[in-house]
């Protein structure tokens, strides 16, 4: 590892015209593969005091399109701004503020005596959004949070795919570009030290791969990139023996077997109660965790905690009644002076405190994606080999019709693969054609390489294959015209 992130220079966020999202590996993974404390040195939480905690983060995103002048790569909220009679454009003003204004909740409950916690998720691809439309009254906002030592204990950012790509249905060696890419260009929006503190990530859509060899190169990236744990949705997964987990408010150990044999693990903490935005718009973690009490995880008795994480912007709930929520729940916790059994908590700040305390994760509970039990069943773990997994697959899929290696998110009623044949073979040609003809052969660094990416992952977004086929599915189209173009 680097000395300290504080010896390297501040990262330009735009490169000829382009977001800075490759060139600077090597400094990237040398901040962020540490094991340094991150809250421990400053939090202010004592866990003999504590008997529940939980923890909400906010997601934010909005991708890039090919609409703006001339068909330029613009933000789909400066979309928003351009055609405010369009669909629910209208909600453009107020979606820029949700953007922001957790710049504004934080220090002003600080500084009434409150003791906030909020984790953020913002796509690589709005940040790169908001710096083109020119906002940088959001940025700022958000550097004050970020970035000044006063109000870092309150605030966790988690990592995520670069511009929103589900994972499971995203070419394998495409998933440590994304992760790396809003690695970077989280050090040129806010610096080293903030990237160095970034320790939890969160999957775009709750979307856990369960294709054995997709979930164990995700969790590979994960801890080549310095991360320590994952947001993972409770019903994408399953205790060892194959049953529904029981104990959803403990961490868990999140165990990755490949078709080789290989496993390797990371910490998960587990969101609960499916994906209604309204769970976190009224601070329902809080009022959960009220009853709870301590669990033993080992020789320890730690506090359980409630995880949840929505939309920070999406639907009237999160624009109109999460302020007054979210203000409430710190005042009722503040006037408790200061001593109450149930606190907020970010994700890494409940990882170390336990593990302080002398929580060891191998002690977790383990778990396994949903579906996996079935599969390890078919073969025999003492000489697993590729066949014998794909084979047990296909067997399964042909017994059981709802049985799919399509991974699990945070509903069950959409698919990001079937239907949309028309943009997931272009996406996969175009990554293979990438990867063919630029790895190896193109610094990262260079002016081609960084366009052909920026291509590449934008066409993984999730959006073009959420909102059914039309417009969105025509833009996926666009930008692999592009980029077939630029190769």
């Amino acid at each position: 590892m680097l000395s300290s992130p504080t010896t390297l220079s501040p990262l330009p966020e735009i490169i000829d015209g382009f977001p800075n999202i490759s060139g600077y590996e090597t400094e990237v993974l040398a901040v962020v593969n540490h094991d340094a404390p991150v809250f421990l040195p400053s939090t202010n939480i004592r866990l003999e005091d504590v008997k529940a905690v939980f923890a909400i983060a906010l997601h934010m995103h909005q991708p890039t399109i090919p609409a703006g002048h001339d068909g330029g790569l613009i933000s789909n909220l400066q979309y928003m701004f351009e055609h405010p009679n369009e669909g629910d454009n209208h909600n453009a003003g107020p979606f820029a503020y949700c953007y922001s204004r957790m710049g504004d909740f934080i220090p002003e409950l600080v500084n009434q005596g409150c003791n906030p916690r909020v984790m953020l998720d913002y796509s690589g691809n709005l940040l790169w959004g908001l710096r083109q439309m020119g906002r940088v009254d959001v940025l700022d906002n958000l550097k004050r949070i970020t970035c000044d030592p006063t109000y870092q204990p309150y605030v966790e950012w988690l990592g995520t795919m670069w511009s929103h790509a589900v994972i499971p249905s995203t070419p394998i060696p495409d998933i440590k570009l994304h992760i790396l890419a809003w690695q970077q260009y989280f050090v040129a929006v806010f610096g080293w030290s903030a990237l160095a503190r970034v320790k939890g990530f969160s999957p775009p859509e709750m979307h856990l791969p369960n294709h054995p060899d997709t979930l164990f190169e995700f969790v590979k990236a994960l801890k080549e990139c310095g991360y320590r744990w994952l947001l993972v949705q409770e019903h994408s997964i399953e205790t060892i023996t194959g049953q529904p987990i029981t104990h959803k408010h403990l961490p868990h150990r999140l165990i990755a077997r490949n078709s080789q044999g290989e496993t390797i693990s990371i910490t998960a903490l587990i969101k609960t109660q499916g994906s209604d935005t309204k769970l976190v718009a009224q601070m329902q973690p809080y009022y959960e965790a009220k009853t709870l009490s301590q669990q033993q995880v080992g020789s320890v008795l730690i506090p359980p905690i409630v995880s949840q994480i929505g939309d920070g912007e999406n639907g009237g709930v999160m624009m109109n009644e999460f302020p007054s929520a979210f203000k409430q729940a710190w005042h009722e916790m503040a006037q408790q002076g200061g001593k109450s059994s149930v606190v907020g908590v970010c994700g890494t700040e409940y990882l170390e405190l336990i593990e302080a305390a002398g929580c060891k994760p191998e002690d977790y509970p383990t778990c396994q994606p949903v579906g996996q039990y079935q599969i390890w069943q078919r073969v025999s773990l003492e000489n697993l080999h590729p066949k014998a997994v794909e084979n047990a697959i296909t067997e399964l899929k042909q017994s059981n019709s709802n049985f799919h290696m399509d991974g699990a998110s945070w509903t069950n009623h959409i698919s990001w693969v079937q239907g949309y044949e028309n943009v997931l073979s272009p996406m996969n040609q175009f990554s293979s054609l990438f990867h063919q003809k630029l790895d190896q052969l193109l610094p990262t660094n260079s002016f081609k390489y960084r366009n052909i990416l920026l291509h590449n992952l934008l066409l993984q977004t999730s959006c073009f294959r959420y909102w059914g086929q039309g417009a969105w599915t025509d833009y996926a189209r666009e930008i692999y015209r592009r980029g077939e173009n630029l190769m």
